[in-house]
């Protein structure tokens, strides 16, 4: 600062020859003279040469000066130096953004991101972060001190604008080079203040040229530690002429840095049991779905991080008809793919008695009240007992020979039928509860016709975006992909993918796409039967003429004679007119019986002195499966038998 003599005479801009804003100030004199209202704690910013030119902030305060009788004399102002008060609520400020705003997300790489974008160009000119690369992958690092040859993989990396900064790109992974300052920090797991300059003795050339064309002064090292383990180190710079940094900063960079660890380490266990979520998921998903000659299929199945309960099948069921299944669980993480998993074996056993959908989903739900029943059960300390148990679930059941689908919901969207006229539909249905609810609705089944060519779209609300306001529903952006129907399932499942790919919604997207095929008519053969004893040469006969025109072997043909036989025996003894039987010869060779009476066939194991009884029981003993369906006019009971690959 100059004398007193020196500032005497001068206007207040010149005498203060280093303000940021001299103009602004002018004005704010001559406003206070003018108006007589005065201004209180004004702060400036200036960079004056006694301070060798370093910011300082001064808070000003004007007011006017005047005479008893009123008259203006000028004003008075009163500059105080308050810098390392400023300085301080500004080191807070940086610390209070970056608590909010650093973790929003539970992502290595963006909560790295989201630190350097509250950091510059406020608290340093460059700032980078480098995080070990088996931490981004959501393993574990090692603890202590890193070895020379642990794997850095480039975060973040970002800088003022005007500044270009010579490093290695985002993503990069490279071994960490133990210069110095860093190697000291990884040690000790303290931050380092370091002066720059292009001769600092231990950068290398390439170091040095980065340092003398960015101006580069001052750097503080802070590393990522989190209880005796290093997940990476934190890099500020400041240049040109900004102030270099001073013990203060190096206080708020380790709070940074403690701050910047712990949401890393968080996203590091979300990404480590999502990692085992989904790998649990993954194994317990069909990785190669069950070949149908009535139904061709693909899907679509693309995890998500607010998911992890998703899953699709497709159970091959008696006579050639197929079950197409999506579902999901709500929640996320291990416990929503284990849940997952239940469900759907769950979903098998029943698929095996041949239940109706509606019925099916009904007892699927008696499960699911069990599981949410022992979920509730658990400890109140226990995370999975605040998450209540939800899910939901479509099951549909595509029979080729009535060429109809009857499906049932508990929760779920509805399908979306896309028939081979390109016409669309949206079957109406009771959507029923949701899995897991004690109370509510029944199930109900619908039945709709599916023409042979018809394509039928079963998925989760998240394979969807949300559909705009213009859009009547998510399923009309569905068909918009879909049609027309002709083309290759699995391209329609890359139009989708493609469509709708970066649309935020939670869960698992998955979807499964079903395409209808005729059935071959030379491979059914259908029959009224007498309801009397002579029923069962006669289905003998009939059987034995149409296997021989299939070209079975002898042997199955010989067993299914046999099986025919005894079910045929079976309905007349214990059924009721009238009474069907059907070959079908598909991936295997089905025998049914069908009578009007809804009494359940029992297996017996009868005595050695019985003259009877032994009719299911054969039946169990030539067929791979067998077993009955029930319908609303009566029962058939079905047998099914491998076919050897040279009689297929």
């Amino acid at each position: 600062m100059r004398g007193v003599e020196g500032l005497l005479g001068r206007p207040f801009a010149e005498a203060y020859a280093g303000l940021c804003a001299p103009d602004e100030v002018e004005a704010m004199l001559r406003g206070v003279l003018e108006s007589g209202a005065p201004v209180r704690e004004y702060l400036l910013r200036m960079r004056l040469a006694a301070e060798q030119g370093r910011e300082r902030i001064r808070s000003v305060s004007v007011f006017r000066l005047q005479d008893p009788q009123g008259a203006v004399l000028g004003v008075v102002v009163t500059v105080v130096d308050v810098t390392e008060q400023e300085q301080a609520r500004a080191r807070l400020g940086f610390l209070n953004t970056v608590r909010e705003r650093v973790g929003r997300t539970l992502d290595v790489i963006a909560t790295c991101q989201e630190l350097v974008e509250a950091l510059v160009p406020g608290f340093a000119d460059a700032a980078v972060v480098d995080v070990v690369d088996a931490v981004v992958r959501g393993e574990e690092s090692p603890t202590g001190a890193l070895a020379q040859d642990v794997a850095l993989r480039r975060a973040a990396i970002r800088a003022r604008d005007g500044l270009q900064v010579q490093a290695h790109p985002v993503h990069d992974v490279r071994t960490l080079n133990l210069l110095p300052p860093y190697a000291q920090a990884l040690s000790d797991f303290r931050p380092r203040l370091v002066a720059l300059s292009p001769d600092t003795s231990w950068l290398d050339a390439r170091r040095a040229r980065a340092v003398r064309a960015t101006g580069a002064h001052t750097l503080i090292v802070a590393p990522l530690a989190l209880r005796g383990t290093a997940l990476g180190v934190l890099s500020f710079f400041r240049t040109g002429g900004s102030d270099p940094y001073n013990e203060d900063d190096v206080g708020l960079a380790a709070d940074l840095a403690s701050h910047t660890a712990l949401c890393i380490d968080n996203a590091c266990r979300f990404t480590r049991e999502y990692t085992i979520a989904a790998t649990v998921q993954r194994h317990q998903l069909p990785r190669h779905p069950a070949s149908h000659s009535t139904v061709e299929t693909a899907h679509l199945y693309v995890p998500g991080f607010g998911g992890g309960g998703g899953w699709f099948d497709t159970i091959p069921l008696s006579g050639a008809r197929t079950a197409l299944v999506v579902g999901e669980v709500a929640g996320r993480g291990i416990q929503a793919a284990t849940t997952m998993g239940q469900l759907r074996t769950v979903i098998h056993s029943l698929a095996a008695l041949d239940l109706q959908p509606d019925e099916l989903l009904a007892r699927l739900n008696d499960t699911a009240v069990f599981l949410a029943a022992e979920r509730a059960a658990l400890p109140p300390g226990d995370p999975l007992h605040r998450q209540p148990f939800s899910a939901s679930c479509v099951y549909a059941v595509y029979d080729p020979v009535t060429r109809t689908c009857t499906f049932a919901r508990a929760g779920h969207t509805a399908p979306v039928i896309i028939r081979p006229d390109s016409s669309t539909e949206v079957p109406d249905g009771n959507p029923g509860p949701l899995l897991g609810s004690p109370e509510g609705p029944p199930f109900a089944a619908t039945t709709t016709d599916l023409p042979h060519g018809s394509t039928l779209a079963l998925y989760t609300p998240a394979t969807l975006p949300t559909p705009p306001a213009e859009s009547d529903s998510a399923p009309a952006l569905l068909r918009d992909v879909l049609v027309p129907p002709g083309r290759p399932l699995k391209d329609l499942c890359d139009d989708i993918l493609d469509t709708f790919r970066g649309t935020d919604c939670p869960g698992d997207a998955v979807l499964l796409l079903a395409r209808t095929r005729p059935f071959p008519a030379h491979s059914l053969a259908t029959w009224l039967l007498d309801h009397d004893p002579t029923a069962a040469a006669t289905a003998r006969g009939h059987t034995r003429r149409t296997l021989a025109d299939w070209n079975v072997d002898e042997d199955t043909a010989y067993a299914a004679e046999l099986i025919v036989s005894e079910l045929v025996t079976n309905a007349i003894r214990y059924g009721a007119p009238p009474m069907q039987l059907r070959l079908i010869k598909n991936r295997t060779l089905t025998c049914e019986v069908h009578d009007d009476s809804a009494t359940s066939p029992q297996l017996r194991h009868a005595r050695t002195v019985d003259e009877g009884g032994r009719g299911l029981f054969i039946v169990a003993q030539l067929a791979q499966r067998w077993g009955t369906r029930y319908t609303t006019e009566g029962k058939t009971v079905w047998s099914e038998q491998t076919l050897p690959q040279s009689g297929t």
